[in-house]
């Protein structure tokens, strides 16, 4: 047992000793990264501030204004897209009809999300990782159908990052579905986002991950007037409402409140994102949305489903829900010209990175399970080998129960180990790594004996 032990000890040295100097990146994903261009996400935004407004009360059958011709217009993109993609990208505007709800919708609306689905490879990995941003804008009055609404920022910025992920990755396959989504609705209250999530609970799709940008193309702020384009926000929920009675009560006994499926996934874009990113940082804010608004990773969030919202740093609210307009020589509203697009590229770079590296990794490792038969000061874990992909091993993670993020990776080839560290002084987990690096999310390992 000591020599295991120090074999083991002796592996988690030498790989904290080279993370310390090398950054192991995927080549396939940083020369995808590379191939963010800001120009190209500068003339999807053009685009869309050109049909004046895109609220999602706005007309739906003209082509050059409102809502609808937008949407037509996404789809069109994904369309030619797809001619890269040997087959595997198919686009359409998934729609519903919306009754008047007395609030923000006054009459039927038709409501569509324009999507776009790159199939995975391996038929019998049915996981799915989804990138939205919503189309639709809005000026102070959230009921104005009209009015001018540019919505460059909010959220022209979040579909641009997912038009331009669907443009890069369409050319390369992966063994996971993608889907890319501008979704309608946000606005008058996460619509098409409530939508879809109902319907991907209703037909039980594996959504292994769900990354929600929205604001994410400006540097600055009002009032505090930051000008600052190296930090990231990224919020998400501590744990599913859904982790009731024995479930929450395995949270409570162990300490997990920090480690539900969306917190993992935070903790997994920031270190993911900031190895193919250089020069931004990846701020995980405990919080599922800021106060008074509200993100379409939500509905998802609340079906269970492990979902997070990206955001810049710094908001600027002359910029957002306003009326075009100048007062005191301040310019108010969501007009492109206020936008940053090498900041735009750096935070579609990490959606990006993320979203390949889950699509290329194995799924989980399955039963993963912590030992506690015994009073130890080692720990020894045990898990299963992951329903798809081909593992080369596994990453046992570490962290002290107050770090938010992972602090130690202890690799090995066994479905089993014992690390000279006590279970009650550190939180565990456990990911498949493929030969070329890329790793599933991280599994916590549920109580055994």
């Amino acid at each position: 047992m000591q020599k295991s032990l120090f074999i083991v000890t002796l592996l988690a040295i030498t790989s904290l000793s080279s993370a310390q100097t090398i950054i192991q990146r995927d080549p396939e994903i940083e020369a995808m990264v590379k191939e963010i261009s800001p120009d190209s996400m500068k003339s999807y935004i053009n685009k869309m501030v050109s049909f004046g407004t895109r609220s999602t009360i706005s007309t739906t059958t003209d082509k050059k204004k409102g809502i609808g011709g937008a949407r037509e217009w996404v789809v069109q993109k994904f369309n030619e897209f797809a001619l890269q993609s040997g087959g595997r990208l198919t686009a359409m505007v998934d729609t519903i009809t919306l009754q008047p709800d007395g609030r923000r919708v006054s009459a039927a609306v038709n409501l569509g999300n324009a999507m776009a689905i790159l199939k995975g490879t391996d038929a019998s990995d049915d996981r799915i990782y989804l990138i939205s941003g919503h189309l639709d804008s809005r000026v102070s009055d959230v009921m104005n159908k009209t009015a001018d609404a540019p919505g460059a920022n909010d959220d022209g910025s979040g579909v641009a990052a997912v038009m331009e992920c669907a443009r890069i990755m369409s050319k390369r396959s992966f063994p996971a579905t993608i889907i890319f989504v501008a979704v309608s609705g946000e606005e008058q209250g996460l619509l098409g986002a409530g939508y879809l999530a109902e319907k991907a609970k209703k037909q039980a799709w594996n959504i292994d991950a769900m990354l929600n940008n929205d604001i994410m193309g400006s540097n600055n702020s009002n009032e505090t007037n930051i000008i600052d384009n190296t930090k990231v926000r990224v919020f998400s929920e501590a744990f599913s409402v859904q982790d009731t009675g024995r479930a929450f009560q395995n949270i409570r006994s162990l300490g997990l409140e920090n480690d539900g499926k969306t917190r993992q996934l935070a903790r997994y874009l920031k270190e993911v994102g900031e190895r193919y990113v250089e020069n931004l940082d990846v701020v995980m804010v405990y919080r599922n949305d800021r106060f008074l608004r509200g993100g379409d990773h939500t509905p998802f969030v609340q079906r269970g489903f492990a979902a997070v919202r990206i955001t810049e740093m710094n908001e600027n609210y002359n910029h957002q829900h306003q009326d075009l307009r100048t007062e005191k020589g301040i310019v108010y509203g969501d007009l492109i010209e206020f936008m940053d697009f090498e900041y735009l590229r750096k935070n579609t770079g990490i959606n990006l990175a993320t979203l390949a590296n889950l699509a290329k990794a194995s799924s989980v490792p399955q039963t993963v399970l912590v030992d506690v038969k015994n009073l130890t000061n080692s720990t020894t874990l045990s898990w299963k080998a992951p329903k798809n992909g081909k593992p080369t091993g596994y990453y046992i993670l570490m962290r002290e129960t107050t770090s938010p993020v992972w602090q130690k990776k202890i690799f090995t080839s066994q479905l089993s180990t014992t690390i000279p560290y006590s279970k009650d002084n550190y939180f565990f987990a456990v990911q498949a790594v493929t030969a070329t690096g890329n790793e599933s999310l991280p599994v916590v390992p549920a109580v055994g004996r």
